[in-house]
């Protein structure tokens, strides 16, 4: 189980690191561009790149979110459970929620692969695109992992009880 922990750690850092980058390459693209419509001269794709970079960015920040529990959590409903009841819809949360994300990386690949196949293009820069839908794909599946490792910690500190 600590190695599991230290990949899934190692592996979500490397992603938000990856996310790091291509926040400031976004960043810089949108500022660029902001300041070349000043002088009447926009880049024509800084909508493109933004788009792709934006879609990486989320993507590879969901698994590193979920492992630091920075999503919002509203229990104010279940705080008045048992603890056995609470760690049953935790672990029901993470089974479904995991399945659900295996589900769309798996879809989101699917999607990427057909792209791929058909040499499909963006429509203002004419670059291939794929490469992001399947980082998008990555990024959910390192989600999915994220959870299956919860839940397993979950079970496995409710079998130490």
């Amino acid at each position: 189980m600590k190695y599991l922990e230290r990949f899934n750690t190692a592996l979500n850092g490397l992603l938000m690191v990856i996310g790091g980058f291509a926040v400031l390459a976004l960043m810089t693209v949108a500022t660029t561009n902001v300041v070349l419509r000043m002088v009447h001269a926009p880049y024509r794709g800084a909508y493109e790149v933004v788009s792709f970079l934006g879609a990486v960015v989320i993507a590879f920040a969901l698994g590193y979110t979920e492992k630091h529990k920075g999503n919002i959590v509203v229990d104010i409903l279940t705080e008045k459970f048992p603890k056995i009841a609470r760690d049953t819809l935790e672990g029901f949360n993470y089974v479904v929620s995991g399945i659900f994300f295996v589900f769309v990386s798996w879809q989101v690949y699917e999607c990427g692969m057909k792209i791929m196949q058909s040499g499909e293009l963006s429509e203002t820069l004419k670059i291939v695109y794929h490469p992001f839908v399947f980082a998008v794909s990555f990024g959910f599946a390192a989600l999915a992992l994220t959870l299956f490792i919860d839940l397993l910690k979950l079970v496995l500190r409710a079998e130490v009880r």
